[in-house]
């Protein structure tokens, strides 16, 4: 592999040479600003071998660095080894900006006499506001330009998978719960509040709810590729017609949506004519935000940007009752497949001859006798031992560790059913542990459980709550890097926001009827890691003089290991909570199992 990279290297050097261009940048992202993305968009991958979902690749004429954050510093580590790849890791004090860094690079080779100062990224895969703020970092930086109108990819990845062409599929209102044109008259209303005739909606997860249609453009998600313009008067998808069924085709007549080719996007854009449009330019990429920005210099006439977050990101957050059924129906699956799973799992591991891939796919083929599954919602991280430190770890057949019946095993893994998505992780001990494995295992609980008691007035924010899951941590000195929770789609993303609960301020407010996950860790490199994860739903608790006040119900339906606790670490509190969560888990997994089953599950959900 590391000959494949130094080649791709070169060639893209060459027309890094003829484009006099000091260097460019390959973020993650594709057109639509999705988390995973096509095949088709993967050049920050097929250009440092790299493959984590989230990094940022940037080559120069002598030298090549990537960024990413800390689930993946083990796994970039091994992937780069060989290359000319350096690692930065992001969020890790002495770790330069990639501004500084291309100033630094590029600073010393005008030195040396090589004088080019314009820096390269894809404008089409760019959002319009990570350009907007790469351009200001590199005019600080060292007085660097930044060209947005190529694509290098074009002439140097010769075998390049083709942009997605996959059939479109109608998702049916009984686990939609509101019709397509019920949800664009609420998004047109929202747009009136915002002083906006229209807006183009570019993310895929976005489109798919708003039009009631699931896909298979992208890895574990049912999202398909497209753009939807939205004015006052027309709705307009644009989509390859080969994905059109003659059901879907008649589906979006009658719900007087058009349609036009996929690439005719640039020129719906320009011959839009309402006055104003909104642009959410973390969602929109570069490309098509500057078309609607330069169209009177066209003579196109003047179109008004409204930049703003589109509505439509919290819209789909907060789910109707028939999603929240879904979810309740998705959740109830997953269990009796997890329970059969975990029912299987030490017997077979004490047995001998089980990897953690092979105990990926066992997982997966429980969950695929399911009625409705669709497929897994993320690539399963099965890490036993030293690789559950890995936060984002898969493993591969160079790295599938045979399990003993000994140690920890982080399992994270999540399922698509059409009537809902799930997320869910569980920490296993296979048999005897060390005090350091417990320990932090207990502390990961710990974290779980007082994010789940939490009450707490509505419209707060995450971020005023993610130090629940904390704090018992830091007073060890203890800590973890990624997010505590995330909100999980209908049958759509796994990944959901604006809300979320992180250490880094976010002010999208929660509010109930949304989902979300509570998912601390701890890692310890090299040793071991623990994570614990139940997705919830958040409800109405209580309404005083001081306003309504909300709560998390646990959605996940599974047992939690209660062999690695310390039980003198927990509290009162702590400990009735996970009592009455294994009772309720009892009562609504015991009437869909066997008698076998039903006894294995009743030991494993023994109050402690």
């Amino acid at each position: 592999m590391e000959n494949v990279i130094s080649q791709r290297l070169e060639d893209l050097r060459e027309v890094m040479r003829r484009e006099h261009l000091a260097a460019f940048i390959f973020p993650s992202t594709d057109p639509h600003q999705g988390e995973y993305v096509p095949d088709h968009w993967k050049g920050r991958e097929f250009i440092s071998g790299f493959n984590g979902s989230a990094g940022t690749a940037v080559v120069t004429l002598n030298a090549a660095a990537l960024w990413t954050d800390s689930r993946y510093f083990l796994a970039a580590e091994e992937q780069l080894r060989g290359t000319e790849f350096q690692l930065m890791k992001l969020k890790i004090e002495g770790t330069p900006t990639i501004a500084e860094w291309l100033g630094k690079e590029i600073g010393e080779h005008s030195q040396a006499g090589q004088d080019w100062t314009e820096v390269g990224i894809d404008g089409m895969v760019s959002s319009a506001s990570a350009v907007r703020e790469l351009t200001a970092e590199l005019r600080k930086a060292n007085a660097i330009t930044l060209r947005t109108n190529l694509d290098p990819l074009q002439a140097i990845w010769k075998d390049r998978p083709a942009i997605p062409e996959n059939q479109i599929e109608v998702f049916p209102m009984a686990y939609a719960g509101e019709a397509a044109h019920s949800k664009i008259a609420r998004i047109r209303q929202a747009l009136r509040e915002r002083h906006a005739d229209g807006m183009l909606m570019a993310s895929l997860d976005d489109i798919a709810w708003t039009l009631n249609l699931r896909g298979t453009d992208v890895h574990c998600t049912p999202v398909f590729v497209s753009y939807l313009l939205i004015s006052s008067k027309d709705v307009t998808l644009f989509v390859n017609k080969a994905k059109l069924t003659p059901q879907v085709m008649d589906y979006l007549k009658e719900e007087g949506i058009k349609t036009e080719d996929y690439g005719q996007v640039r020129s719906g854009l320009q011959e839009y004519f309402e006055y104003n449009i909104l642009l959410d330019p973390d969602e929109v990429n570069h490309t098509l935000y500057d078309i609607v920005r330069q169209k009177g210099a066209q003579g196109g006439g003047s179109t008004e940007i409204v930049e703003a977050e589109s509505p439509v990101k919290r819209m789909k957050t907060v789910k109707n009752e028939t999603e929240i059924a879904g979810l309740r129906s998705a959740m109830l699956k997953d269990g009796i497949a997890l329970v059969k799973f975990l029912k299987w799992l030490k017997p077979a591991v004490e047995a001998g001859g089980q990897t953690e891939m092979s105990i990926d796919q066992k997982l997966t083929a429980l969950r695929a006798e399911q009625p409705l599954f669709r497929d897994i919602s993320f690539d399963t991280i099965a890490g036993y031992g030293a690789h559950a430190a890995i936060v984002h770890y898969e493993a591969t057949p160079e790295t599938d560790m045979p399990l003993k019946p000994e140690g920890m095993l982080l399992l994270d893994s999540g399922a698509q059913y059409l009537d809902g998505t799930t997320d869910i992780t569980r920490t296993i001990a296979l048999g005897p542990l060390t005090e350091e494995e417990k320990r932090i295992y207990t502390l990961v609980l710990k974290g779980h459980i007082q994010i789940e008691l939490c009450k707490f007035p509505n419209g707060s924010s995450g971020t005023q709550i993610d130090i629940l899951a904390r704090k018992d941590m830091w007073r060890e000195g203890l800590n973890y890097l990624h997010g505590t929770g995330h909100g999980v789609g209908t049958y759509l993303c796994v990944h959901e926001g604006p809300h979320q609960f992180r250490m880094e301020w976010k002010p999208a407010p929660l509010l109930s009827g949304m989902t979300i996950t509570d998912e601390p860790g701890i890692y310890l490199a090299g040793r071991c890691g623990a994570r614990t994860e139940n997705t919830l739903l958040i409800v109405p608790y209580m309404e005083t003089e001081f306003g309504k006040f909300l709560q998390f119900e646990s959605l996940t339906l599974c047992p939690i290991d209660t062999a690695p606790i310390v039980r003198e670490m927990l509290t009162a509190e702590e400990a009735q909570w996970l009592n009455e969560y294994h009772a309720m888990v009892y009562d609504r997994l015991a009437p869909h199992l066997t008698e076998d089953e039903r006894n294995w599950l009743a030991e494993a959900t023994q109050a402690i």
